[in-house]
């Protein structure tokens, strides 16, 4: 079995806070007949119309994808006219207009919006604190080892963590979205919920650095 060198064990992270640079809103719409398919956002009323409310303000229509359709009947058989419940997923890539898409879902008499999936840039987060972290260590292991008489060899052993730091998400009652017709907002907004979203990401490394024998620098 090969003996274990020398070696020393440092560890550092770094934290930031990153905040939302884009969200996946969650919307029920309950409708009065069955559609299925891409069809349901055109020929469901209901659906149709909240589709309508948000690409007239100025979204892509790619952004609204139609993620499925509950049936419900109460006679067990299926009719065209079975009402149903759709579910659906708003893309939004400008958190600018957030707040006025939110105010747009809230006027639709039929459409509830569950939650809200907030989306981060987290890969360069994690990047710029890995780099981080390493010079930290490697710094942080050149006092170690002058501290202790001996002289940095190599790295032994490397291992890296990374974690989030985020809020639970937060719930959405009808209550809550129940707004101000957008005809009677002004100057204030008519939202009452969180609009903005940051957490924190956290990186870690511990590594095992070669070093020499004491006496030998």
């Amino acid at each position: 079995m090969e003996s274990k060198p020398d070696t020393i064990k440092v560890s550092a992270l770094q934290r930031e806070e990153i905040s939302a640079n884009r969200a996946d809103l969650f919307v029920t719409v309950r409708g009065s007949s069955l559609v299925s398919g891409d069809q349901a956002m055109k020929k469901a009323k209901e659906v149709s119309q909240l589709v309508d409310a948000l690409t007239s303000f100025g979204l892509s229509p790619d952004a609204i994808q139609l993620l499925g359709v509950h049936i419900e009947t109460s006679s067990g058989t299926l009719l065209k006219s079975s009402s149903a419940t759709y579910r659906l997923r708003i893309r939004v890539d400008k958190l600018e207009q957030l707040a006025e898409l939110l105010d747009i879902i809230a006027s639709q008499k039929h459409a509830i919006l569950e939650r809200i999936e907030w989306k981060y840039p987290e890969e360069a987060a994690q990047e710029r604190g890995l780099e981080t972290t390493i010079t930290k260590a490697k710094a942080k292991a050149e006092k170690v080892a002058a501290a202790l008489g001996v002289k940095l060899l190599g790295v032994y052993d490397f291992m890296e963590g990374a974690f989030d730091e985020e809020r639970p998400p937060m719930p959405f009652r009808a209550e809550a979205m129940m707004m101000k017709p957008r005809a009677a907002v002004a100057d204030e907004p008519s939202l009452g919920m969180e609009i903005q979203h940051s957490k924190i990401v956290q990186v870690n490394v511990d590594i095992w650095y070669r070093v020499s024998e004491f006496g030998q620098r």
